[in-house]
């Protein structure tokens, strides 16, 4: 099997025989749902791919290797009556460098619009009755004298627009100095880009234009583009089309079983690759893909969760090609989500929300998504949390998990790599310093290795518990002490690093399981659960408290009693682990926080 990872070209895919999971039967829905649509999913997520589809079935040109790219998939046993119908026009917004002065953007668009008639003309140039005139300093002139071209000919022209919101992303991430100004100069008003989405709406208005699909990330500009085109349906939250992006589950396991039974025919998976792993099961590789990618859900009233389609390529290649899961389950290609989390996390309230969608309980709640706002607002106005949760939502950084009592939208982190863009920055922020970093990691490593827990607790009794304990806003005291361990322990190379874990018994507070694959390493499998005491109840100052030995503190009674009540919860999640992920041993821990002064330990066996 050949994997189509970072491939978005939907003919070299299809004719080069890779692996595709077909979304064709989707076509018949789209056209019902309307001529101007508008989808938006977060980056990396195949909308390319799902465009580029669109237009191979739509191009009239291609008519000809319709049964090549279509012949065995959904649509090519029902096709549309609009198959091979149309001239297509593709615009990708990605291209068009944000940066600079505005008049230095307003040439980068008329170049790259002008760049896309070339390429129509080139495609086309049999079918065109008349010359079609580029005007390099007036690309919306060029666009004009195409429509002209089309209108004199049976068919009409489909408009396909990728990253629409390219550059509000741009402007929104960096943040510099005038980013504002360029961007109102550039859609407010006469600019530019609003001039271009006037001219598609007007285009569709009996000028040969018939259809377009735009694709985005985030509804930043949905807001500013009405101005100029208003004529746009949102398709992106209708649950029929929640998984157009993105594998389920069931797909996931088909080609799982499908590598496996390749590896057991003939030993090998793929050119080069070792065969499935000796260490690995399909379901084990299923177990591993499902904590680290799947759980995205887009619509409000879907029930299936999805994978990310371009991760889930990414695991699938390694398996492939090396007979094993990749070492690192965040690709780096993904990672650039990291700056949308400092963004939020700069924010007032920014950092309570993070800590919120870490705690695993569902607390980031909304009212109802907030689906259009402008880039000013994204810049100036006041950012409560709705803002920020809806814009963490269309980013792909938070997702639907149901409602509420109230009907109020529950949002939470999606996976675990996802999890581990979290807990990096909040890493970032509390332990600057690389000197402490290296400590706590060191100490981390003693724990992974021996389940020696004391230089972890001696560490976060002497760095950690200053920095968090004087954070800017309320804490769960039992929350600050499992966050200040998972910041410390998140390791998602060798483990699958679990908070709140949802066990038949309630939820673990902290899990590290090690990873099918790397169970060829020394490190252990760990489980945590954490409990609180005030100094107040204990009777006890914070220099007392400091100046007791941990042998002592744990004979108090009061101490000794919360012990007593962490260890009967970790020994009922630890029976459902070893059972869920066949354990042979698991390392258990009670912990007990007095105060943000001390840590005290019971080792549950």
């Amino acid at each position: 099997m050949q994997f189509p990872y970072g491939l978005s070209d939907f003919g070299t895919l299809r004719r080069d025989g890779y692996w595709y999971q077909d979304r064709s039967d989707r076509i018949a829905q789209l056209e019902a749902a309307g001529r101007q649509l508008i989808f938006l999913r977060p980056r990396r997520f195949g909308k390319s791919l799902l465009l580029s589809m669109l237009e191979h079935y739509y191009d009239l040109k291609r008519a000809d290797e319709f049964e090549v790219l279509f012949g065995d998939l959904a649509i090519g046993r029902a096709p549309t009556p609009l198959h091979n119908q149309f001239y297509i026009m593709k615009w990708d917004f990605s291209l068009v460098p944000a940066h600079g002065e505005v008049g230095d953007i307003e040439r980068a668009v008329h170049d790259h619009l002008n760049d896309c008639v070339k390429a129509f003309i080139a495609h086309y140039r049999e079918q065109l009755p008349s010359p079609i005139e580029i005007h390099p300093d007036n690309a919306l002139s060029s666009w004009r004298s195409l429509l002209v071209a089309v209108q004199q000919t049976p068919h009409k022209l489909y408009l396909l627009i990728d990253e629409y919101d390219n550059f509000a992303n741009e402007v929104l991430m960096a943040r510099r100095d005038g980013s504002q100004s360029r961007y109102e100069v550039l859609l407010y008003g006469e600019g530019l880009l609003k001039t271009v989405l006037k001219a598609v709406k007007a285009a569709a208005g009996g000028m040969g234009l018939d259809r377009v699909f735009i694709t985005g990330v985030s509804p930043i500009v949905l807001s500013d583009m009405t101005r100029g085109y208003n004529v746009g349906e949102d398709i992106y939250l209708l649950p029929q089309f929640n998984d157009l992006c993105g594998f389920t589950e069931p797909e996931v396991v088909a080609v799982l079983q499908q590598l496996a039974g390749q590896a057991e025919e003939g030993g090998q998976v793929g050119q080069g690759g070792d065969g499935w792993p000796d260490q690995t099961s399909p379901d084990q590789a299923l177990q591993t893909m499902r904590t680290a990618y799947n759980g995205y859900r887009f619509s409000e009233e879907a029930s299936e969760s999805l994978y990310n389609p371009t991760l889930s390529l990414y695991f699938f290649k390694a398996l492939a090609t090396q007979g094993h899961a990749p070492r690192r389950l965040l690709d780096e290609n993904l990672a650039m989500d990291r700056n949308k989390l400092i963004y939020i996390a700069q924010l007032p309230g920014g950092e309570a929300l993070l800590i919120d969608a870490l705690s695993g309980d569902d607390r980031v709640t909304i009212p109802e998504l907030v689906q259009r706002f402008g880039v000013a607002d994204v810049l100036a106005a006041v950012k409560d949390q709705p803002f920020m949760a809806s814009l963490l939502y269309f980013f792909g950084i938070l997702t639907l998990a149901g409602e509420g009592l109230l009907g109020k939208l529950k949002l939470r982190i999606p996976n675990l790599v996802t999890r581990a863009l979290y807990v990096e920055r909040l890493r970032a922020r509390w332990l600057p310093a690389e000197q402490g970093r290296a400590q706590g990691q060191q100490a981390a490593e003693a724990f992974y290795l021996r389940a020696d827990l004391a230089p972890l607790c001696d560490f976060i009794e002497q760095r950690y518990f200053a920095v968090l304990s004087n954070r800017d806003y309320r804490w769960s005291n039992e929350l600050l002490v499992k966050f200040a361990f998972l910041t410390l322990l998140f390791e998602d190379r060798l483990y699958l690093v679990v908070s709140e874990l949802e066990t038949e018994r309630g939820y673990a507070d902290l899990a590290l399981i090690l990873r099918p694959e790397m169970r060829r390493f020394a490190a252990l499998d760990l489980l945590l659960e954490f409990k609180y005491l005030s100094l107040k109840d204990l009777g006890l100052t914070g220099e007392q408290a400091r100046a007791e030995a941990r042998e002592a503190l744990v004979e108090r009674p009061a101490v000794a009693a919360k012990l007593d009540e962490a260890e009967v919860q970790v020994r009922a999640y630890g029976a459902t682990l070893r059972e869920r992920h066949g354990l042979q041993q698991l390392h258990a821990f009670a912990i007990v926080a007095l105060g943000f002064e001390r840590l005290v330990w019971r080792v549950v066996p």
